[in-house]
């Protein structure tokens, strides 16, 4: 067998699982399955918004799968598990279920759609697309978008994070498709570049307290020397000198101004 035509192959296998386990455990909230093989066998994961019903009461509907899966759809040695769904509404698969149910109990199409949007949108997705096709309102066949928020089309982001499903409902009108496209908030576009204007705190708040220590470090070091040249003996001789000085000159004045009152007697 080429390569080519096992990648097909082994692709219309997984679609095929999906199809079934889709069916099989609508009740469950299915939301998708993960196929990764090991060198014990093939580990098998599948989402789901009530994990108790796929497991079953003693674990009776997860061995009825794993026997299906090996002998069906020719899975080597499947180790299933479960993962619970934490936010449905950031699922493709769970928003494309509701959307399929609410049509089957009779609501428009457009009241669906826009309502699934909203539902996804506020639970903080970055974009939702909704596409509903089929005999709508007329016997022509037609789709309708319902979309927000925003969505890249092409490109790494839109082939990595973008989560896809498609849901199929069979109607009176005819076969209704839903295609479902939601971008999640943890999603890295390399077109969105994030500037930071101040470095964070802890480094401003290091950058202001180092230089005042070495200032402060400088400043004791230095004053002990200029207090001590400031404050020694010589200078404090020059200065009863000087004291010394004037108070001789004040002495002779005093005397000459005695001497001048005694005359006129």
């Amino acid at each position: 067998m080429s390569i080519v035509k096992r990648f097909i192959t082994e692709a219309i296998k997984r679609t095929e699982i999906d199809e079934f386990l889709q069916k099989k455990l609508e009740r469950a909230g299915y939301g998708g399955v993960n196929l990764s093989k090991t060198p014990l066998g093939t580990h098998v994961v599948i989402y789901a918004m009530r994990p108790g019903l796929v497991i079953g009461r003693g674990g009776e509907t997860i061995k009825e799968l794993a026997t299906v899966l090996e002998g069906n759809f020719k899975v080597a040695n499947p180790q299933i598990s479960v993962s619970e769904i934490e936010v449905p509404e950031m699922n493709a698969y769970v928003v494309g279920t509701r959307i399929a149910s609410a049509l089957q109990r009779g609501i428009h199409f457009r009241r669906a759609g826009f309502w699934a949007l909203n539902q996804v949108m506020e639970a903080g997705a970055l974009g939702c697309e909704i596409v509903i096709s089929g005999k709508l309102r007329t016997e022509r066949a037609r789709f309708e978008k319902f979309r927000a928020g925003y969505f890249p089309r092409c490109g790494e982001p839109a082939l990595k994070y973008t989560h896809k499903a498609e849901v199929h409902v069979q109607l009176k009108a005819g076969m209704f498709g839903i295609r479902v496209k939601i971008m999640p908030p943890d999603a890295v576009f390399p077109d969105k570049i994030q500037i930071t204007l101040e470095p964070p705190a802890e480094e401003i708040a290091e950058q202001k307290q180092a230089p005042p220590e070495t200032v402060m470090e400088t400043k004791t070091e230095t004053m002990p020397t200029e207090v001590s040249k400031a404050t020694e003996e010589p200078a404090v001789s020059t200065q009863t000198e000087t004291a010394a000085e004037e108070m001789t000159e004040a002495k002779p004045a005093e005397a000459d101004a005695t001497e001048v009152k005694e005359e006129p007697k």
